[in-house]
């Protein structure tokens, strides 16, 4: 399994390359922008914290 295929969110399943796209192709520039796009974040919050990581890390 690549990297960008890992699995970010296990709650709702979405992966690290869903993620950056929502960043970077969908203006999702928030933890919460990140869950309406994408899902990720929405359940238990377990990974808002590398959603944030992934949204200093990517954003233009």
């Amino acid at each position: 399994m690549e990297n960008s295929e890992k699995i970010i969110c296990n709650c709702m399943d979405v992966s690290e390359k869903e993620i950056i796209d929502a960043i970077k192709n969908h203006g999702c520039d928030t933890v919460e922008k990140v869950g309406d796009k994408t899902g990720a974040g929405t359940g238990c919050g377990g990974c808002v914290e590398e959603i944030e990581i992934l949204i200093e890390q990517n954003k233009k």
